[in-house]
């Protein structure tokens, strides 16, 4: 079935097609009478108006872009249902797009979203993102755009996030606090802001507490696995026999080790501490319950939406905006897997 025009009903009621525009918006210059004959022409031919013509009167697409590097993960899952929420209350569809942490695909989705001639565009980078001219591009065509998480510092937009380096820090802390004197991080990609900043929180508070930093006890995930997890967790105890605690880059890859330990007899606390970081719901379940950094993720999509929104809101009025960075705050979850005092030992 083609489209039915704005001049095919105009043409079937003999009006014109400005009268035809207006009835349908509702003016008050075109009577009741002839209102009601177009929309129950329109309703009965199934008319839609052209959203390309709308938008390029409106210079509006109502639309916005998010690209996340995965859509089966805990965090991010929250993320977008907080930002879908938002955007649906303000009138704007969310076009959801996975970059399965690819700077290439990352790439071609930013570009994807200019020709979209979206309105707005959320990111959390991919742990390849080490060049940053598809971000600059962005920023040239005036487009609003925030960054979450997975951040460039060189990029001049605003940006939602947490102190990756206090919360790494206060997580070190709390193990040595339980007794930990040899602390293995399980430490994130080399590229991602995230992973750097919890590494340097890991050795800041290594170096507080006058721990000799080795980096022997460094290991690097490439994907940020479960598999991950548990690899490490055999080729550590290996490496380091008396290692006695853990302090991994994110939940998954805790739950690896995790699931590594129970399956070999490793007690845990009681010879090994371990403590992840995001909040995942799983790390509630398990036997014994993991200790993490609580992440506020449905909270990271709520201010990038609404921020995203104040800039729109800007482009749209012509008022200059200055970005904003809102950093927000994470809580340390202490549960059974770091406690040493902890009867499950």
């Amino acid at each position: 079935m083609k489209d039915i025009t704005l001049k095919e009903i105009a043409t079937k009621l003999g009006i014109s097609i400005t009268t035809v525009s207006k009835a349908l918006k509702n003016y008050p210059d075109v009577s009741a009478k002839t209102k009601q004959a177009v929309i129950d022409l329109a309703q009965n031919l199934h008319y839609t108006p052209n959203s390309f013509a709308v938008n390029l009167r409106t210079k509006e697409s109502k639309t916005i872009g998010l690209i996340i590097p995965e859509v089966v993960h805990h965090f991010f899952s929250n993320v977008i249902n907080a930002i879908i929420d938002e955007a649906e209350k303000n009138g704007y569809l969310v076009i959801i797009l996975q970059s399965n942490e690819s700077l290439a695909l990352e790439k071609k989705q930013v570009e994807l979203l200019i020709k979209k001639r979206v309105d707005g565009i959320i990111i959390s980078l991919s742990n390849e993102s080490n060049n940053d001219d598809h971000l600059k591009e962005i920023i040239t065509r005036n487009i609003p755009f925030v960054m979450f998480d997975k951040i460039n510092k060189l990029i001049s937009c605003s940006k939602v996030i947490i102190d990756d380096q206090k919360a790494a820090f206060n997580a070190i802390q709390h193990l040595i606090d339980n007794n930990c004197k040899k602390i293995v991080h399980i430490r994130g990609p080399l590229n991602p802001q995230n992973s750097i900043d919890r590494y340097i929180g890991y050795k800041k508070a290594l170096e507080k507490n006058n721990i000799p930093f080795d980096t022997k006890l460094v290991y690097t995930c490439e994907t940020v696995t479960f598999q991950e997890g548990v690899d490490f967790a055999k080729q550590i105890i290996k490496d380091h026999p008396d290692v006695d605690g853990i302090f991994a880059v994110t939940d998954l890859v805790a739950v690896g080790v995790l699931s590594y330990f129970n399956d070999n007899n490793i007690k845990v606390p009681g010879q090994v501490a371990v403590i992840g970081f995001s909040n995942w719901f799983m790390s509630q379940v398990l036997t014994p319950k993991l200790s993490t950094i609580d992440q506020p993720s449905h909270e990271m999509g709520i201010e990038s939406f609404n921020l995203l929104l104040e800039e729109m809101n800007c482009h749209k009025e012509g008022i200059p905006f200055k970005p904003r960075t809102i950093e927000l705050e994470t809580n340390i979850i202490i549960r059974e897997s770091s406690i040493k005092n902890n009867p499950i030992n």
